[in-house]
């Protein structure tokens, strides 16, 4: 055989002034030859500047644009990096291989789906698609999905999707995560593979799949892997450290003839574990690639000095990383981060709110600002906080903390006590009780509203009277039964009781079957009950939450002292973000709450043994979206259901840097006098 070796493309006249554009960091990385590559990019460092200006760089030094793969966690990321590339270029480069690990998957997989014993117009399955599937494999391996103990199809999919993208057999993956399933492993198997059959059955692939299908071409197809080996010459991946185990394998596969891989990462902001992200996949890049080129971008263009100081200081605690040391490009503002303990979290959130006024009234836009939090229950006051002061605000963590399904579940049923003619309320709760649908609820509301006493009619038990199905007398007799406590003497008036009460006779159950997150859906009833125990009835609870349900921040009738902030623009909001949500963000001033032990770092990440460590990157992510001022906040009491104070302590993560980081401030509140209601000029009380 005579072998013909194509020359490579004549490298370009290059357009760039890379001395002038780039740092001497980022042009290291950008000029750096051939070869395994890992790049540690610090926060606000220009990881996307660097990563752009690299492609551009390939390109002109003659790879051709095909040849080239950039793999990004999100494909608007991809567009706007090859965007860039030709804004640079000047010339068209849609043939670089950018998107997501899923894009090119799928892209891939319509070329060559025969191999794996697909057709090329296989269907992909959404989220929900994937649950409904599950539910008709349930009920085709016959076990009764209403059984309490047994995970619904929602659950079973993030069960599936775990083990596959963590490459863990199935049975390791409940026994570690989801024990209280351990005895049903059995079940839970066959329907695993009923669904893995029905799938392929169906010519259909939910988005692990996707990625399952893609390796399996690259290791059962050898022809179609020499093909993909040989054209990606270049391959550069973006957002490393958040890669899972089968993404960083198929990266590896791609790479394995040319070894021009080029990973892009902070090892210090690795905090998705809890998803399948896996922190080895940076952290051992050296070992699988023992002559790769490291580079470090240290310089840091979005913090200032101080609060750098301060997250260089927090992640220096951390045993396994990178060490790096981020030096500011900004010039020092004289302003150390804030540590600002509080009494309570009452006066946490009356802080945070008075503050931010205070900002706004300097000139800080609300969108340049943002309350950041571990956990979404830890905002819980401050929401209540921002709608009596009329800050306009939006929750960047997922749905508002009242408005998640599990909150209003639990606080139907206090709903349906201090009103027994709520039917929204009442037919909430019913369909929770196993074997009732919505037909059923609605006609076991129709007896109730034609009862004097609804809920003298469910205490009485008489199952005859609603027409019950087959199935769901237990159910109903427990219902019951909750009801006649719900309405004793011993709660009635006391919601937080009540809300444990709800939790204690079934509901927790219920999550454990329902969300695959019920753990965490469990700790924010649990901080609502404490909540909760703060008010001296269940109607006065109630009140406060519709407060928050019905706020949309419509201007307000009749001018108030604190109303000046809705003055601003009409999308100007006050961002509220879950650290997790925040990587990536920015603002210019960030209010890190609860920054307290058992909080940040949550109790339940530390009974993992990486689990501190992942929590301490978490504090880091949090400390580096702050701009030009940071709030590390906590309450230094916290009432336990209405029993018992507990004394908090700061976050270790707070005590173990020095103390000269921090200014410390000391909260005063301003009590109103009678001079100052009488003064012509409205005045802002802190």
């Amino acid at each position: 055989m005579r072998k013909y070796v194509i020359k490579t493309e004549t490298p370009r006249r290059s357009l760039i002034n890379y001395r002038e554009e780039l740092n001497d960091e980022q042009r290291a990385v950008v000029l750096a030859g051939k070869g395994p590559i890992l790049v540690i990019a610090g926060a606000g460092s220009g990881k996307t500047r660097t990563v752009t200006y690299r492609v551009a760089r390939l390109i002109e030094a003659g790879a051709a644009p095909a040849r080239i793969l950039l793999v990004t966690f999100t494909n608007r990321a991809a567009r706007e990096m090859l965007g860039r590339v030709e804004a640079l270029l000047a010339t068209e480069v849609r043939r670089v291989w950018g998107g997501t690990f899923h894009s090119i998957a799928n892209r891939l997989l319509r070329r060559h789906a025969a191999s794996l014993g697909y057709s090329d117009n296989y269907t992909i399955l959404d989220s929900e698609d994937a649950k409904d599937l599950i539910d008709v494999c349930i009920d085709e391996a016959a076990i009764d999905a209403s059984a309490r103990r047994f995970p619904k199809g929602e659950v079973l999919r993030e069960i599936f999707s775990f083990a596959t993208n963590t490459d863990t057999p199935l049975g390791e993956v409940i026994a570690a995560k989801y024990p209280h399933f351990e005895p049903l492993t059995p079940q839970i198997a066959r329907v695993d593979r009923l669904y893995q059959e029905r799938k392929h059955e169906r010519n259909s692939m939910d988005y692990d799949d996707l990625l399952i299908n893609w390796k399996r071409l690259l290791v059962e197809v050898k022809d179609v892997a020499a093909i993909y080996q040989d054209q990606f010459q270049h391959i550069l991946v973006d957002e490393y450290q958040d890669t899972n185990t089968l993404q960083a394998e198929i990266v590896d596969l791609l790479a394995s003839r040319h070894r021009n891989i080029m990973v892009v990462g902070d090892d210090a902001q690795s905090i998705f574990g809890w998803r399948g992200a896996n922190f080895e996949n940076i952290y051992r890049f050296p070992e699988r690639y023992p002559d790769a080129q490291s580079f470090r971008l240290e310089s840091n263009y979005r913090s200032t000095p101080e609060i750098l100081m301060l997250a260089n200081a927090s992640i220096a605690g951390n045993r396994r990383q990178f060490p790096k040391n981020l030096t500011a490009v900004r010039p020092s503002r004289s302003l150390a981060p804030a540590l600002v303990p509080a009494r309570d979290a009452e006066q946490q959130a009356a802080f945070v709110a008075s503050r931010v006024l205070e900002l706004r009234d300097e000139g800080v836009p609300l969108d340049e600002m943002a309350v950041i939090y571990r956990s979404h229950f830890h905002a819980l006051d401050v929401q209540l906080e921002l709608v009596r002061r009329g800050i306009p605000y939006e929750v960047r963590s997922g749905v508002r903390f009242f408005e998640q399904a599990h909150i209003k579940d639990v606080t139907a049923y206090l709903r349906l006590i201090v009103n027994p003619r709520d039917e929204v309320a009442w037919k909430r709760v019913l369909r929770l009780i196993p074997k009732i649908g919505n037909a059923t609820a609605a006609r076991i509301w129709e007896r109730l509203a034609a009862a004097g006493e609804p809920l003298a009619l469910v205490r009485a038990g008489e199952n005859a009277a609603f027409a019950l199905p087959r199935g769901a007398y237990e159910g109903w007799r427990e219902f019951a039964e909750l009801v006649s406590q719900l309405t004793d003497p011993g709660a009635i008036d006391q919601p937080g009781k009540q809300i444990e009460l709800v939790l204690e006779r079934g509901y927790l159950e219920y999550l454990a079957a329902n969300y695959e997150n019920a753990e965490g859906r469990a700790e924010d009833l649990k901080q609502l009950a404490n909540f909760a125990a703060r008010y001296a009835t269940t109607a006065e609870f109630l009140s406060e939450l519709a407060l928050i349900n019905t706020e949309r921040f419509a201007p307000p009738g009749a001018t108030l002292g604190t109303d000046v902030v809705m003055g601003g623009e009409a999308d100007e909001l006050l961002a509220l973000s879950s650290v997790h949500q925040a990587k990536g963000l920015e603002w210019r001033v960030v209010f890190l709450i609860w920054a307290a032990d058992g909080r940040i770092p949550s109790a339940r990440s530390l009974r993992e043994s990486e689990g501190e460590e992942e929590e301490r990157r978490l504090f880091y992510v949090a400390l580096t979206r702050a701009k030009d001022e940071l709030y590390v906040c906590y309450p230094l009491l916290e009432n336990e259901r209405g029993r018992q104070t507990v004394i908090q302590r700061p976050s270790r993560f707070v005590t173990e840097v020095p103390r000269l980081l921090f200014e410390i401030w000391s909260i005063d509140e301003e009590s109103a006098s009678l001079e100052a209601l009488d003064d012509d000029e409205p005045k802002l009380l802190n």
